[in-house]
């Protein structure tokens, strides 16, 4: 925008001469020429002068082919391409949050499972002890069960440390201090719904991905940039004044001043203006190329992200179908354990199938959630929103 307003400068600078012309044109500046002054002899071989000369200097371009008025437009193009890219990484970091918190609800409920297999395998134990003796059962059956509580203490030292870990991760996406402890309020549960059809998913990336409009912003740049390179082949205008005081000492002073204005038009340039242009339309066709490149990463990206959401929702209903069997699985096979029908090794690995069967349900909770976090980034619409839109 600068070029676009007067250039206004000022200087001072001293000469000392005795050049015949110089001299002669400084008392002219100076007006203090005399009579004395046309003596050829004082002409031809003057004494010496000094001259100091203040200069107030304005240039104002009138027509420069465009270039500061494109100049412009670039800039401010410029400028919303950069908010864009800040919006897309704002993006980025609310889907790693989201992830990080998903993630901590993944372990506590992960070690939820585990203590409620702890809690099952410890009820087990005295069940195996009562029959053992009673005498139904032998001593290899409290052992296995015993090992298996072993296992299970194991895997709730190993799920403990697993959410600690994960909350450390969601205070390093949050950018607060890893040790600072949150207490989270929602539990991981389905809270979205299908993602519905592809078409739709896709038209909203094509139309709301800020890096889409970022590079769309680059490709109007570049087209600019090339007109700007072609009218450099058309003559320019600019005003110019200047009004100076001179003086020998400063004790008298002589003003002046002088208006102007200057037509430049290139008649030849060594093939430079010609060259200029033709970098400018390769850049341009480089960043029509980003655009189309850009584009059909974002089908690909949404076409991912959208299959791998569906995917995960209907792994969701299988996975509960399979918890509630499981659970009906254990229960029988318990009561027929009680009855003598089965041995422990069905009971124990009854057990460890419930177990699986919850763990998995959770984690195909979290595939779904996070599927949907990314298929929203994918989508370019993610807000700080996102998740309180879910409850």
């Amino acid at each position: 925008r600068s070029g676009l307003f007067p250039q206004v400068d000022i200087s001072e600078s001293f000469n000392r001469t005795n050049n015949p012309m110089w001299a002669f044109g400084t008392k002219l500046n100076q007006e203090i020429i005399t009579s004395e002054d046309f003596d050829p002899a004082r002409l031809n071989d003057p004494e010496a002068i000094n001259n100091f000369a203040t200069t107030l200097s304005v240039t104002l371009p009138v027509y420069d082919r465009g270039k500061n008025w494109i100049g412009l437009s670039q800039a401010k193009l410029d400028q919303k391409a950069t908010n864009l890219s800040a919006e897309r990484i704002r993006q980025q970091v609310i889907v790693d949050i989201v992830v990080s918190y998903i993630d901590v609800l993944l372990a506590k409920e992960n070690l939820r499972v585990v203590n409620q297999s702890l809690e099952t395998a410890r009820a087990h134990f005295k069940i195996a002890r009562s029959r053992f003796q009673s005498g139904l059962v032998v001593k290899s059956d409290l052992l296995r069960t015993d090992v298996r509580i072993a296992e299970l203490e194991q895997e709730q030292l190993q799920a403990q440390s697993q959410v600690e870990v994960s909350r450390a991760v969601l205070n390093a996406a949050m950018g607060v201090e890893i040790d600072r402890c949150f207490q989270l309020q929602t539990m991981l549960e389905r809270t979205s719904e299908e993602p519905g059809s592809l078409e739709t998913w896709i038209s909203r990336s094509l139309g709301n991905r800020p890096d889409l409009e970022q590079t769309k912003l680059h490709e109007i740049m570049a087209q600019k940039e090339v007109k700007k390179a072609r009218a450099a082949h058309l003559p320019g205008v600019y005003l110019s004044g200047n009004y100076e005081i001179n003086s020998e000492d400063f004790s008298e002073t002589a003003n002046n001043y002088a208006i102007g204005a200057v037509v430049r038009f290139n008649l030849f340039s060594g093939f430079d203006l010609q060259s200029k242009v033709g970098e400018a339309m390769a850049k341009l066709r480089q960043a029509q190329a980003m655009v189309r490149k850009l584009e059909l990463g974002i089908r690909v990206q949404t076409r991912q992200a959208f299959f791998m959401a569906q995917s995960a929702h209907k792994r969701i209903g299988v996975a509960r179908a399979a918890v509630a069997q499981a659970e009906e699985g254990l229960r029988i096979v318990r009561n027929r354990y009680e009855s003598g029908l089965f041995t422990i090794v069905n009971l124990l690995d009854a057990e460890v199938a419930l177990q699986q069967t919850r763990t998995n349900y959770f984690r195909s909770l979290r595939d779904f959630e996070v599927a949907t976090a990314q298929l929203n980034l994918a989508a370019g619409i993610i807000d700080e929103d996102f998740w309180l839109q879910k409850e």
